[in-house]
């Protein structure tokens, strides 16, 4: 069986987590601590005595498309889905073909509704939008088929906090955008002075009513990077 990271020598260094060049600089001291050799050896078990879920050539997706010194703004998700051919690698996003769930069909309401015109493109692969400079992370990169949640607390958190760290410490005028209690919590790990964070409600059907809807993240978010000299984000 394939799997994203190959397993013929103890992780000692880089060369064999498979990401992209420059977040395999930019994370370089992770590569080594206890927590992530304990998870590359929980995630190796769980791929071959398992269905886990994105494919593993897209654990690490997010960043092959949005590379360390091309981010402009982080949306932050939870887990991936847990579904079949549902996760992609892009927090809230699906494959080509698959139906929308609940949440990304929120998000492109809210698309419109905050700047008031219909989308061109209404498919669930949000490759667009990480081509653009929007790291579409998720805390945990992988989860158990059906089981939602249930590869949090194996380092995942640890990992995607240190990304977070690295992004607020060495790069400038980015925006955050956090939403539900959960990516909310992520956001002790980010300098408000040097940064914009955007906070609402978790686009789920159980929450979007109670802050999502309204908030008016897409424009902030564009206005913002406007303000810096930088190119806006086309969300359409």
């Amino acid at each position: 069986m394939f799997v994203y990271w190959t397993y013929t020598r103890p992780m000692a260094d880089s060369d064999d987590v498979k990401i992209e060049a420059s977040w395999k600089e930019a994370l370089k001291e992770e590569w080594g601590q206890d927590y992530f050799k304990t998870l590359r050896e929980f995630v190796k078990e769980e791929y071959q005595h398992a269905i886990i879920y994105p494919a593993p050539k897209n654990i690490f997706r997010a960043f092959e498309l949005c590379p360390f010194d091309k981010v402009e703004v982080v949306i932050l998700g939870q887990d991936p889905y847990h579904g079949p051919r549902q996760a992609n690698g892009l927090c809230f996003a699906v494959s080509e073909g698959i139906p929308l769930p609940p949440s990304l069909q929120n998000i492109f309401k809210e698309i419109e509704s905050d700047l008031g015109q219909k989308l061109v493109h209404r498919t669930g692969d949000l490759e667009r939008w990480a081509k653009q400079g929007v790291l579409l992370l998720n805390a945990t990169l992988t989860v158990s088929a059906h089981k939602a949640g249930s590869h949090q607390g194996k380092g995942w958190e640890e990992f995607t906090d240190a990304v977070i760290r690295k992004l607020s410490e060495e790069r400038e005028n980015l925006v955050f955008i956090l939403w539900g209690n959960y990516a909310k919590s992520k956001g002790a790990h980010i300098d408000r002075t040097r940064h914009l964070v955007i906070e609402s409600a978790h686009p789920s059907p159980f929450s979007a009513s109670n802050g999502f809807f309204g908030s008016k993240p897409f424009s902030k978010t564009n206005e913002y990077l406007a303000g810096h000299n930088k190119k806006p984000i086309d969300w359409f």
